[in-house]
């Protein structure tokens, strides 16, 4: 498979981001999308809603459906799986980007704070992809994708936002036990991370506009999502990938039209494996 006309795929959380840019690349396949996420009306700080996002999928050449959805409700996930389903004929892929973030140290970390990283990170991640499983099967080419980091269990991944680090490593961990759960049903399971910090209005509100300017559009994610779930699951399952170093061993050696600004270095995000080896040319900075 080259390209995802005709299918359907399912974001968590995607009415901005990270999340809307990988459901616009497949929508310029002419992919159907659902984007399931809670923000129904404008948010004061950060742009996009359910609305906006589905009416730009539509415009970039896809089919959009806008679900109202709080991914820690069993029953609110059911009803959006169902009604995608109901709306495309099935459902092939599920991309479970939905996120909380705060990094913050334990004590500075309220407690319904992580409740809400953990109730939305790794049990959203566990119970969308398990409660999408029934759909999942029914697909020529299943894939479940989640954009969560490598499993790299190092102190220092953990030492200054505890709580925020086990919600995202939980969901790798969900990745990896799906993996293997539901090989034999021929559905992928992978997890996707980026390299260098991403230019998205979430990171400017939780982190600061000074970061903008040294991390990649949301656009190298989106390519580097297209590349792995056009893949065939039965093949490519159990990758924990990062996003440039995937897309070299795709061909790709030019990553300059990904910078915000290519007069400034290259944020390194959190969580990226010392292991991992960036592609040739690809030099970031580490912050903090």
């Amino acid at each position: 498979m080259t390209n995802l006309r005709g299918k359907t795929m399912f974001v968590t959380g995607g009415s901005r981001g990270i999340g809307l840019a990988i459901a616009l690349r497949a929508a310029r396949d002419g992919a159907n999308v659902a984007i399931a996420a809670k923000t129904a009306d404008p948010h004061p700080k950060l742009p996009g809603t359910i609305y906006t996002s589905a009416a730009a999928i539509d415009e970039a050449g896809g089919k959009g459906l806008a679900i109202m959805m709080d991914v820690r409700e069993e029953a609110s996930v059911t009803a959006a799986l169902a009604k995608t389903a109901e709306t495309f004929g099935g459902i092939d892929i599920i991309v479970n980007n939905a996120s909380a973030i705060q990094l913050t140290n334990s004590q500075m970390t309220d407690m319904r704070r992580f409740d809400l990283m953990l109730g939305v990170n790794t049990r959203g991640t566990f119970m969308v992809s398990k409660l999408a499983v029934p759909y999942l099967e029914k697909s020529d080419n299943p894939h479940i994708l989640a954009l969560s980091p490598p499993l790299d269990m190092r102190e220092k991944w953990f030492a200054h936002h505890t709580a925020y680090s086990i919600a995202k490593y939980g969901m790798s961990m969900t990745v990896l036990g799906l993996a293997g759960e539901l090989r034999s049903k021929g559905i992928a399971v992978n997890a996707l991370w980026p390299r260098t910090t991403i230019a998205t209005a979430a990171i400017e509100f939780v982190v600061g506009e000074a970061l903008m300017s040294m991390s990649r559009t949301p656009d190298i994610m989106a390519d580097a999502a297209h590349a792995i779930v056009t893949k065939p699951a039965r093949d490519f399952t159990g990758q924990f990938l990062i996003d440039d170093t995937f897309l070299a061993s795709e061909g790709m050696t030019d990553f300059e039209h990904y910078r915000v600004d290519a007069t400034k270095p290259l944020a390194q995000d959190f969580f990226v494996p010392d292991d991992i080896a960036a592609p040739e040319g690809v030099i970031t900075v580490k912050m903090g």
